[in-house]
């Protein structure tokens, strides 16, 4: 598994090239070897996924009787999920990359959406936190999770600008299909495997 200070390495070549710094490059490992290692990212993200799991398992316990307990079949729908909405999306990226002759680029799209989630998911952890101790502040979260995914859009254009070039449709359809259709897929997961908060 990399090791942290890789790990930092990583996001600070990534925060310059959304910066238009071509010199965030060298800090990235974007071969074949570099997007396989870059699945390490979920482990990464373990703890804050966790976080999110605990919200939405005390959001959908809500809506059971009393006398219904959820057990552990609850967090195994949630792994399947979770798994999905990550694989899912660089499935559809990569044979996008193949039908719009960019398939070497596959590797270094894989690598910097793997990463890039790091960021994202702590930032959603936290949030999931700030729900937990403070159920008041669901309008604001709500829209603070609006902006993440606004910037998380703003962050994977201009990433794949400094890679693609100036290919601006190519770059608006690679990045709508990494983020839309997970956003489509949660939902309908969500009650296909009986665990959204009711």
């Amino acid at each position: 598994m990399p090791p942290f200070d890789e790990i930092k390495l990583y996001l600070f070549g990534l925060w310059l090239l959304i910066k238009g710094n071509r010199a965030g490059f060298k800090y990235l490992d974007l071969s074949d070897r570099g997007m396989m290692r870059s699945f390490w990212a979920i482990i990464w993200c373990l703890p804050a996924i966790g976080l999110s799991w605990f919200w939405w398992r005390l959001a959908y316990q809500q809506g059971l009787p009393p006398s219904q307990s959820i057990g552990g079949i609850f967090f195994l729908r949630m792994a399947m999920l979770e798994a999905a909405n990550w694989l899912f999306p660089l499935v559809l990226a990569g044979i996008l990359a193949l039908m719009l002759g960019i398939g070497r680029y596959f590797p270094a799209i894989v690598f910097v959406t793997n990463w890039l989630s790091v960021p994202f998911s702590y930032l959603y952890g936290v949030l999931s936190l700030l729900l937990i101790a403070v159920p008041g502040l669901t309008g604001l979260i709500a829209l603070v999770w609006l902006g993440a995914i606004i910037a998380l859009i703003v962050a994977l254009s201009r990433i794949f600008r400094m890679l693609l070039g100036d290919q601006r449709l190519m770059i608006a359809t690679l990045t709508m299909v990494l983020i839309v259709p997970s956003l489509l897929l949660s939902d309908v997961l969500e009650r296909f495997l009986d665990v959204y908060p009711g």
